[in-house]
Formats: C-alpha cells, structure tokens, sequence
C-alpha cells in the first residue's frame, strides 16, 4: 500500500530545495515532485560573527514561500522544514525562523551537523541505484558545510559536518571572485581543507574498493554541465564523474573572469562565483582518499527526512 506523500523544504546556505515524495506499493521512496530556488542566504558565513543579511532573510523568505506552494498542490500529510549551516551558524538564525514562522505558520527543524550528516546517509541508502554497494564513502559539499562519511557493510562508521562549504572558502579564500581563479586559490584551498579533514580525526581507512559517491549541488553541477555540451538530460548522463574530468573543468571554468563564467551552459550564473572553489575541495577529497571518480547521487538530506517522517 502506497503512502500519503511527505514535502521537505532544505534551507541550505547556497540553495533552498523542496522534496515533496512517497513509499509505493512496494515500499520504494519515490519522487513526486522537486525543485531548487539559489537563494544564497548565507553572504558573510565565514565572518568571527556570521550573520544573515536583511536582503539573504529576504530572499530565503520569497524562496521558502514558493516552494511551500509547490508542497500544496500535492496535498502532502506533512511539510517539514530543515536548516543547516547557514541558519545554523548565523548569530542572528533565531530571527530567521521566527521571521519565516510569522509569514508562513511553518516552524523550522534547526539541524544540528551530526544531524545532517547522519540523515545525508540515511537518504544515500535510499537509492536503488546504490543497493548492492557494502562499504562506501559519501561527500555532501553545501554552501556552509561539507559532510563526510563512511559506511561499512552499509552503517554508518563515521560522519563529520565540517565547515568548508564553498561558500564559506571563497569568502575565506578568494579575495575577488569575479577575477580567475589562480592556482594559488587552489593551492590555498586544498591545504585548508587537508588541514580542517585531518584535526576532524576523518579516516579513509575503508577498503580501496570502496566507491565514493558525491552528493549535493557540486557533482551534479558537473553532470549538467557534461550533459548541456552533449545535448543530454542529466538523467542521460552518466553518474560516474572521474577525477580528470573534475580537474580538466577547473582549470577551464577557473581561468575565466565571473562574467564568462556565468555563461556556461549547465552552470546556474548563480553559483558561478563558488564553483571554481567547490571543485577544489572535491578534487582535494579524492587526492586524499585515493579516489579516481566519483558516484553521484541525487539521495541526500531531504530524503532522509522523508524516510524519518514515513517511518
């Protein structure tokens, strides 16, 4: 028997996204409806004292309204509402929620990271895709945060939400970004992120055989960008995206200023000016894990959530 279907609205640092899915007669979570507002809530996340600005509370709140009315038109038995890093983190987060609760009548579930992680994982294993796979790794790069785990025989082993989301190192690291991005940002990049992995007390000590699957705006980014230059959907494309084909776009999209790069096909021109920095930290995550490719996942945080509710 089929489930009353469940809506989850993620309230990211980068972008807000709405789930709205339900168990068929055979128990599988299936896709009803879903879509993403790039709202960047988060400018000045890497600040000492982060706060959201007027015009991010502003957009998150236009962006929220949207989704929910999406959420209605399939009549779901509950919407839930999720925030992460951004709201998390803000000084001034408690004022975001009880902005958008006034407008809406919606309280928001703050998550904490260890939250995140753990139902970015349980959402992995909701994909059908991915039935077989024992061991595996899995990386969710955001806006604010990036969360790593490591399943074994299919439980989480381990899981981190550490701050470098790519938001947060481009502020941090890259003083212009409507300029190129040098080696040096890489260089920078990739040398923060070794450290901040390694103090997180991390292990790539799965077998080598594991897979590493990618999940979040960055590997499927990669994959619309493949896809527009093919002529392809993104279900078209294949969800192995190896590590040279995430180095090779680096040193392509990177080399542009900000205006050029807005131009790419497949590229939001919202996420534009973060990209460079988010591939950086990808590809510095397979150089530490031994990885030449990546498995991309469309499973993440809000199908854990709607796991949570329908179970």
């Amino acid at each position: 028997m089929s489930s009353l279907p469940v809506g989850v609205i993620d309230i990211g640092s980068n972008s807000i996204k709405i789930l709205v899915a339900a168990r068929n007669e055979t128990g599988t979570l299936t896709s009803l409806h879903y879509r993403t507002i790039d709202a960047r809530i988060s400018a000045g996340i890497s600040h000492a004292e982060p706060r959201l600005t007027e015009e991010g509370m502003t957009r998150g709140l236009v962006a929220i309204t949207s989704l929910l009315g999406d959420a209605v038109t399939h009549t779901p038995a509950q919407t839930i509402l999720v925030a992460t890093s951004a709201v998390r983190d803000a000084l001034n987060g408690a004022d975001f929620i009880a902005r958008v609760h006034t407008a809406t009548g919606h309280t928001i579930r703050l998550l904490s990271g260890d939250e995140e992680a753990n139902l970015i994982g349980r959402g992995l294993t909701c994909d059908p895709a991915l039935a077989n796979l024992r061991d595996f790794y899995v990386f969710d790069l955001g806006g604010g945060s990036l969360e790593c785990l490591a399943f074994r025989d299919r439980r989480i082993a381990q899981a981190v939400s550490l701050q470098l989301g790519c938001v947060r190192l481009t502020e941090k690291f890259v003083t212009d970004p409507t300029t190129a991005f040098t080696a040096n940002h890489a260089i920078a990049i990739a040398t923060y992120t070794r450290d901040v992995i390694a103090r997180s007390g991390f292990k790539f000590s799965l077998p080598p055989t594991a897979a590493a699957i990618g999940t979040g705006g960055t590997v499927t980014t990669v994959r619309t960008i493949i896809g527009a230059r093919q002529s392809q959907t993104l279900a078209q494309t294949s969800t192995q995206i190896p590590l040279a084909d995430l180095c090779t776009l680096l040193d392509e999209l990177g080399a542009l200023p900000l205006a050029e790069r807005q131009k790419i096909p497949g590229l939001p021109p919202a996420r534009a000016d973060v990209f460079p920095t988010a591939l950086a930290t990808v590809i510095t995550l397979a150089e530490l894990g031994g990885f030449t490719a990546f498995e991309n996942s469309l499973y993440n945080l809000r199908w854990g959530l709607v796991a949570e509710a329908l179970d």
